[in-house]
C-alpha cells in the first residue's frame, strides 16, 4: 500500500474541526507509486527444452523505472540463450535487469523479456525488484477522464516516423511513390502493410541499421490461414499482404516471431536490412510473391523456438501448405525470385535457403553461407535445399564448422505435387565454392536422378570443394 501521512496535532489550542479530523485518523491523498508484478509462460516447448519468458505489468499509479526480476532453476536445467534483457547467473541462480530500451514501464503497461532454456525446469521463488513476482495487488488509482491520441495519416512524398504509432499509420496510409524514412531507434509493435506501390511508383521504407523493428506478438485468436485481421497479432516483424512493388532498405527486424514476410506481394526488393534472433524463419516470399530481390542482407540466429523452422529464406510454400497460400492456381508460385549477395549465418537453425516445390526459375548468387548452428531437425542439414525447378545457383561461398548437423553443402528433393511439376529438376550449379569441414559427404548431392531425367540438373566443373567426405557431386560433372 501507498505510504500514508502522519497526523500531526498542534502543540498549543487545536480547533474542534482539527481534533475531530485527528481523533478519525484522517490523512492525505496517497502518493502515487508503481507496483510490478512479472508472469511466467513457455512460449514453445521442444524435446529438451522450451521457450519462455515473463511479461513485467505495472498496476500501480506511477511509472517504473527500471527492473530486474530473478529466479532459480532446478539443476540440470540452464538458460541458455536471452533476449530483451541482461543476464547475469551464479550457478542456477539467474538475474535478468531490463535492456535499454524497455526498463520504463508506465503505469498500465507491461513490457516483457525472453529465454530459451534447455532442461524441462521451470523458474522457481521469482523475484520482480526484491519483491515476489506476484506483486502487491491492484494499486488504487483516481479514475480519470481516458484520452485518446491519434496519430494523423502520413502526407507527402516522404513520411518521417520516428514513433511505432507514426509507422503503424505511415504503413496503413502508404500511397503509391512515398518515402516512408525510420529514424533511428526501437520500434516495438505489429508492423503490416496492405497498401501496394507501382511499377511507376513503388513505396520505399528505408532507415539505418540501428531502427530496429520488434514484434512481441502473437496474440489474439489467429485465423484458419494467415491474413490481416482485427485483434490478431501473427508476431512477424514486418508484414506485406497483398502489396507489391515495395522496396525495403537498411533498417534491422529482431526478436519476432517470424522476421519479414511477404505475402501476395510480388516486385518486392529488400536490400541491406539485418535480420536477426527469430523464433521461426528470417524472410519469407509467400503466396506468389514473384518477382521480388533479396540481395546484400544479412541474417543470423533463426529458429530460436523452433529449430526446424528456422529458415534464413524461405521461398513459396510447402504443398502441404497450397491450401492456405496457393493463390495461382492451387500453387505458390513464388517464381523468379533472386537472391544476391547476402550473408546468412552463422546459427541459422534450419536451412539458409529453402526453395520450395512449384516454384520456378529463381537465381541464387554471390551468396556466403556460415553452417555453423545448423540443427539438423525437420532435414535441415545443408545449405540450400531446392525442390524448385530452373534455378540457377552460382558464385556461392559456403562453409561448415561445428556446432551443427550437415549431410551435403547444396541439396534437391522431388517432391509429389498436384498439379504436377518436375519439382527438383532442371537446376544448374555453376562456380559454387564449398568448405564441408570435414561433416559433408558432397558438396552437392541430387537425389533421385531418374526423375529429372526429362529435365536433368547440371553441375559444372567450375564448382570446387575442400574437406568432403565423398566429393564434389555424386552425379557425372558437366565441362
Amino acid at each position: 500500500m501507498s505510504p500514508r501521512s502522519a497526523v500531526f496535532l498542534g502543540a498549543a489550542t487545536v480547533s474542534a474541526a482539527a481534533l475531530a479530523l485527528a481523533l478519525t485518523g484522517g490523512v492525505t491523498a496517497a502518493a502515487a507509486a508503481a507496483n510490478l508484478s512479472a508472469t511466467f509462460a513457455q512460449s514453445s516447448v521442444w524435446t529438451g527444452g522450451y521457450g519462455g519468458g515473463y511479461t513485467i505489468a505495472n498496476r500501480g499509479d506511477a511509472a517504473a523505472t527500471g527492473w530486474t526480476v530473478e529466479f532459480d532453476l532446478p539443476a540440470g536445467s540452464a538458460v541458455t540463450g536471452s533476449w530483451s534483457s541482461v543476464k547475469t547467473q551464479t550457478g542456477q541462480h539467474y538475474k535478468f535487469t531490463n535492456a535499454g530500451f524497455n526498463g520504463t514501464v508506465a503505469a498500465g503497461s507491461s513490457v516483457s523479456f525472453g529465454f530459451n532454456v534447455s532442461g524441462a525446469g521451470v523458474p522457481i521463488g521469482c523475484t520482480v525488484n526484491g519483491a515476489a513476482c506476484a506483486g502487491g495487488g491492484q494499486a488504487t488509482t483516481t479514475p480519470t477522464t481516458p484520452t485518446t491520441t491519434t496519430t494523423p495519416p502520413p502526407s507527402g512524398d516522404t513520411v518521417n516516423v520516428s514513433t511505432a504509432a507514426q509507422l503503424q499509420a505511415a504503413l496503413a496510409n502508404a500511397a503509391p511513390g512515398q518515402a516512408i524514412k525510420l529514424a533511428p531507434g526501437t520500434y516495438r509493435g505489429s508492423f503490416i502493410t496492405t497498401k501496394p506501390g507501382t511499377a511507376a511508383k513503388p513505396i520505399t521504407l528505408s532507415g539505418p541499421a540501428n531502427a530496429v523493428l520488434i514484434n512481441d506478438g502473437p496474440s489474439g485468436d489467429a485465423p484458419g490461414c494467415p491474413a490481416p485481421t482485427p485483434g490478431w497479432d501473427p508476431g512477424y516483424g514486418l508484414w506485406l499482404s497483398g502489396a507489391p512493388y515495395w522496396n525495403l532498405t537498411g533498417f534491422t527486424v529482431q526478436e519476432s516471431k517470424k522476421g519479414i514476410v511477404v505475402d501476395a506481394s510480388p516486385h518486392t526488393t529488400i536490400d541491406g536490412v539485418t535480420v536477426h534472433h527469430i523464433d521461426e524463419e528470417a524472410i519469407h516470399f509467400r503466396r506468389s510473391s514473384a518477382d521480388s530481390v533479396l540481395k546484400n542482407s544479412t541474417i543470423t540466429y533463426t529458429g530460436l523456438v523452433q529449430p526446424g523452422y528456422g529458415e534464413g529464406v524461405y521461398l513459396g510454400s510447402a504443398n502441404s501448405n497450397w491450401g492456405c497460400h496457393g493463390n495461382s492456381g492451387g500453387v505458390d508460385r513464388g517464381d523468379r525470385i533472386q537472391v544476391l549477395g547476402n550473408h546468412i549465418g552463422p546459427f541459422v537453425a534450419a536451412e539458409p535457403i529453402d526453395v520450395k516445390e512449384g516454384t520456378f526459375d529463381g537465381v541464387i548468387r554471390g551468396n556466403t553461407f556460415d553452417g555453423r548452428g545448423i540443427s539438423g531437425e525437420n532435414s535441415a542439414d545443408s545449405w540450400i535445399d531446392v525442390k524448385g525447378i530452373g534455378y540457377t545457383i552460382e558464385d556461392n561461398t559456403g562453409t561448415f564448422a561445428a556446432p551443427g548437423t550437415f549431410a551435403n553443402g547444396y541439396e534437391n528433393h522431388n517432391t509429389s505435387t498436384s498439379p504436377s511439376f518436375d519439382n527438383g529438376c532442371g537446376n544448374v550449379w555453376r562456380n559454387n565454392k564449398s568448405d564441408l569441414g570435414g561433416a559433408g559427404a558432397y558438396a552437392i548431392k541430387i537425389s533421385s536422378v531418374s526423375k529429372c531425367a526429362a529435365h536433368p540438373n547440371v553441375v559444372y566443373a567450375s564448382n570446387t570443394v575442400t574437406n568432403a567426405k565423398s566429393g564434389l557431386t555424386n552425379i557425372t560433372v558437366t565441362p
